[in-house]
């Protein structure tokens, strides 16, 4: 059976010293299963064709390969694209300018750096397609000095992010993060209950750990690769791709795609893959061009992610109507003040008693409820 590993995609079939660079460990076979939702991955097999029957009757006459052009990277950029015949899907990133957005706020040091972009590629990567509204978390609960790693994204690329510790010396990423547990929680306004995947913490390099849990939690046939490089206090590179297997592909469509690969892999000469890449300014567009060399390239769609926090007075609010009201008096009293920081942003928001008090007794609704909260904002 053909094979791609899960993170960095190497066929086992690849030279030894492909492997070695890659630090490849885990792979596994692609085989045709359930979605996340229960239907058949055909639906997403079906999805694609009929995208690739609307390219070829239009876009192609009305959109240049040249509109998904970035020039040495120099804009965040996510661009997917489907092989011609629909079996195989790519989606690759740049979100250098994100990341150093992240270290500015946090005044982070490198390593932490590193986990929270390769957090925030792999993000706006997994939400890629998704609904607008539709939102992919990913934590990193662990117990090493890092103190875990968090991202949210949502379907148009507002991504939002933070580490426990933003502060740390020299000290490999495996060992910052430690061991525990990596979790994806997929959402929508309009679900009942939110999507929820878990696996365990294998490597510590976040990319090939969230390969794993989409092979394991998720049952999904791909190939996962992020990576930042980081001079200093300025990210100088931050990336990846996510490569899909659709139930229709054929053993030689696969041979190809990691054909393609190894030549990526020979092009960018590291153990970070892609970061070297990025860095000497090969685009999302160009590594889509030779994953899916001899399959014909189909363009999706391009985003511009950007930083985007939800945070608001409006949001401390709720969360102090979800506290005893007795509890919040004695803190009002013994402070004179509630003062509270945005985890993903550093933004401070600081609450004086009289207006606390106004807020609490004009309260409607109930603040466990997403739906009675927006509502109130919306009327807002």
């Amino acid at each position: 059976m053909v094979q791609f590993l899960l993170v960095r995609g190497f066929s086992s079939t690849l030279s030894s010293s492909l492997g070695r660079r890659c630090r490849s460990s885990y792979s596994a076979g692609f085989t045709r299963l359930a979605s996340k939702d229960g239907t058949s991955n055909e639906s997403d097999s079906s999805k694609a064709k009929e995208k690739v029957a609307e390219y070829k009757q239009s876009s192609v006459s009305t959109t240049s390969i040249e509109d998904y052009a970035n020039p040495s990277n120099r804009n965040d950029q996510v661009f997917s694209a489907l092989s011609e015949d629909g079996s195989v899907k790519i989606t690759a990133c740049t979100a250098r300018n994100i990341v150093n957005d992240l270290m500015i706020m946090h005044t982070m040091t490198a390593v932490p750096a590193d986990a929270i972009g390769r957090t925030v590629v792999c993000a706006l990567m997994m939400s890629n397609g998704m609904q607008e509204e539709q939102t992919c978390q990913i934590t990193f609960n662990a117990d090493g000095p890092l103190r875990g790693v968090v991202a949210i994204s949502d379907g148009v690329g507002n991504v939002r992010g933070y580490v426990g510790s933003p502060m740390l010396g020299d000290i490999e990423l495996p060992e910052a993060l430690g061991q525990g547990m990596v979790q994806v929680v997929k959402n929508h306004p309009d679900w009942s209950n939110p999507y929820n995947g878990i696996t365990s913490i294998r490597h510590g390099d976040i990319d090939r750990d969230i390969g794993a849990y989409l092979a394991e939690s998720e049952q999904r046939s791909c190939a996962l690769a992020a990576a930042t490089s980081i001079n200093g206090i300025l990210c100088t590179a931050a990336g990846g791709y996510l490569i899909e297997q659709l139930p229709n592909a054929t053993p030689e469509t696969l041979a190809r795609v990691e054909k393609n690969l190894a030549t990526l892999v020979e092009k960018d000469g590291s153990d970070k893959l892609p970061a070297n890449l990025l860095l000497n300014g090969v685009t999302p567009l160009e590594i889509a061009e030779t994953i899916l060399d001899g399959l014909g390239m189909v363009p999706l769609q391009q985003i511009s992610p950007k930083f985007q926090c939800s945070c608001s007075s409006d949001r401390l609010i709720r969360a102090l109507r979800l506290i005893p009201r007795k509890e919040v008096d004695e803190i009002l009293e013994e402070e004179g003040k509630i003062e509270a920081r945005c985890d993903f942003c550093s933004k401070t928001y600081a609450l004086g008693p009289d207006e606390i008090r106004k807020e609490l007794d004009n309260a409607t609704g109930d603040p466990s409820l997403d739906a009675d909260f927006e509502g109130k904002n919306e009327k807002k």
